[in-house]
C-alpha cells in the first residue's frame, strides 16, 4: 500500500502547466489527499514518502512546482513568496472575485468557470445583480383620450354657455353670489383649454410627450395656476354664503360689487403666485428615481392647497351653515333653503368626492409605489385625473337643476343665439316681430 501510494504522489505531484491550461480540480485535489495520507500517516510527523525519518509534510495544495514533499515551506513574508500574476483569484468571501496584482505563493489560481453557452461566467462566480423592472404599461390604452375628447367637446360649450347665462344674471341683480359662480365657471373653462385640451391631448396624445423640457415647465404654471384658482374661488363663494347666512347684517354693510371684484382678482393673483414654484415639478409617468425633498414638498403642498385646506374650509363653513339653518327651523317655522345656498353644498361636495381619488393616489405614488413601476397605480391615477377633470364639466347639471332663474336665463341666452340666424335666413323684404312684447295693462284696469 504504501509503495503504490508513493507511486501515485510521484505521478500526481503537481508540476508547472502551460498557460490557458487549467489546474486540478478541487475533487481531484482531495482524492490526491486521500491517497497520500495513508491510515498510518495520521501519527504526527508521518510523512507518506518514507516510514524511516520523520519529517513536518507539506500539504499537497500548498506544494510548490518542483518541491519535494519533505521540504519545508518558506514562510509568507520571506523574500520571493510572491509571484506576479494578473488572473482571477478567489477571496476569501464566499462566491466573490478579484483582480489580483500579486498572489502569494501557495494559493491556486482559479481559472473561471464558463457557462455552456460561451456569454460569461458560471452562477457559482457571478454575484446578485438585481434585475431592473420595466416601465409600467398603459392599461386604460386609448380610454383617457376618448374620454377627454368628449369631455372637451361637450364641456367647453357648455361652460361657455354657463359663463353667459351668469354674466346676465351678475349685470341684473349685482349679487356676490353669483359674480363667484361667474369666475368659477371661467376658472373651469381656463382649466379644460390647458389641462385637458394642451396637457393631456395635445402633450399626451397627440405629440406623445415629445415636448420640449421647458414648454413642459411652463405649461405646468397655468395647469397649477388654473387649478388653484377653480378651487380657491370656491372657498370665496363659501366664505360669503357663509358671512349671508350667519352674520347678515354685517354681510349687508360690507357686501358689493366692486369688493367682490377685488376679492376675485386678488384670488386670481395667489393662484398665478402659487402655480410659479410648479415649474420644478416631477412628471409622475416618468418619476424613476426615488423622490426627493423637492419632490416631496411639491406633492405635499399640491394636496394641501387642492384638497385638504379647502375642504377644510367647506367641512367648517358648511357645518356652520347648517347648524344655523337648524336653529332657526327650531325657532319658528322651517326655513327654506336658498338656492345659492344649495348650490354651495352641492358644488363643494362634487369637488371633495371627485378630487379624493387623485389626491389618494398622489400620495401612494409618493410613498408605497411609484406609477413609473406598477401598472396598478398607473391606471389608478389614469381613473383619478378623469375623475378630477369631470368636476369642471358638472356645474351646468347642477345650476340647473337647482335653479329655476338660471334655467330660463339659458334658455333666453340660446333663444337670443337663435335670433339671428333665423333673421339671417329670412327673405328680403319680411320684418320679423318682436318676440317679447311689452306686457300691457289687463283689459279693464286702470293707471
Amino acid at each position: 500500500d504504501l509503495a503504490k501510494a508513493r507511486g501515485l504522489s510521484e505521478d500526481f505531484r503537481v508540476r508547472p502547466q502551460p498557460a490557458g491550461v487549467s489546474k486540478a480540480s478541487p475533487r481531484l485535489s482531495q482524492l490526491l489527499e486521500s491517497v497520500c495520507l495513508s491510515p498510518n500517516a495520521s501519527r504526527p510527523g508521518f510523512d507518506c514518502q518514507t516510514e524511516a525519518r520523520p519529517v513536518p509534510r507539506v500539504p499537497w495544495s500548498t506544494r510548490q512546482p518542483n518541491q519535494s514533499p519533505d521540504a519545508t515551506p518558506r514562510p509568507k513574508g520571506a523574500a520571493g513568496a510572491t509571484r506576479k500574476s494578473h488572473g482571477v483569484t478567489q477571496d476569501s468571501g464566499p462566491r466573490s472575485m478579484r483582480l489580483a496584482g500579486q498572489e502569494t505563493a501557495g494559493q491556486l489560481q482559479v481559472t473561471p468557470t464558463v457557462t455552456p453557452n460561451g456569454s460569461g461566467l458560471s452562477q457559482e462566480f457571478e454575484g446578485h445583480w438585481p434585475e431592473i423592472p420595466e416601465r409600467s404599461p398603459c392599461v386604460a390604452g386609448v380610454i383617457p383620450v376618448i374620454y377627454y375628447s368628449v369631455l372637451l367637446g361637450l364641456g367647453l360649450p357648455v361652460n361657455l354657455l354657463t359663463t353667459v347665462a351668469l354674466a346676465r344674471l351678475a349685470a341684473r341683480t349685482r349679487k356676490p353670489s353669483y359674480y363667484y359662480l361667474l369666475a368659477l365657471t371661467a376658472s373651469d373653462v381656463i382649466t379644460q383649454v390647458v389641462i385637458v385640451f394642451v396637457g393631456f391631448l395635445l402633450q399626451g396624445a397627440v405629440l406623445a410627450r415629445k415636448v420640449p423640457q421647458a414648454v413642459v415647465r411652463a405649461a405646468n404654471i397655468l395647469e397649477f395656476a388654473a387649478n388653484h384658482a377653480s378651487i380657491w374661488i370656491a372657498v370665496l363663494l363659501t366664505v360669503d354664503r357663509y358671512s349671508a347666512l350667519c352674520h347678515p347684517l354685517h354681510h349687508r354693510a360690507t357686501s358689493s360689487p366692486g369688493r367682490t371684484r377685488r376679492a376675485i382678482a386678488a384670488v386670481l393673483g395667489a393662484a398665478l403666485l402659487t402655480g410659479i414654484p410648479f415649474y420644478w415639478w416631477m412628471d409622475v409617468w416618468r418619476d424613476e428615481d426615488p423622490p426627493s425633498t423637492l419632490d416631496k414638498v411639491l406633492k405635499w403642498a399640491h394636496c394641501l392647497i387642492v384638497y385638504f385646506i379647502p375642504c377644510g374650509v367647506f367641512l367648517v363653513a358648511n357645518s356652520a351653515i347648517v347648524c344655523q339653518l337648524q336653529r332657526r327651523g327650531q325657532s319658528g317655522p322651517r326655513p327654506r333653503v336658498g338656492k345659492s345656498t344649495a348650490i354651495l353644498l352641492g358644488v363643494t361636495t362634487l369637488f371633495a368626492l371627485l378630487w379624493a381619488p387623485r389626491i389618494f393616489v398622489m400620495l401612494y405614488h409618493l410613498y408605497v409605489a411609484p406609477v413609473y413601476r406598477d401598472w396598478r397605480v398607473h391606471l389608478a391615477l389614469d381613473v383619478a385625473n378623469m375623475a378630477a377633470m369631470l368636476n369642471t364639466a358638472v356645474n351646468f347639471g347642477l345650476y340647473s337643476f337647482v335653479s329655476k332663474t338660471f334655467r330660463a336665463t339659458v334658455q333666453e341666452v340660446i333663444h337670443d343665439t337663435h335670433l339671428p340666424c333665423t333673421l339671417g335666413s329670412q327673405p328680403a323684404g319680411m320684418v320679423a316681430e318682436p318676440v317679447l312684447k311689452p306686457a300691457g295693462l289687463p283689459k279693464g284696469a286702470e293707471l
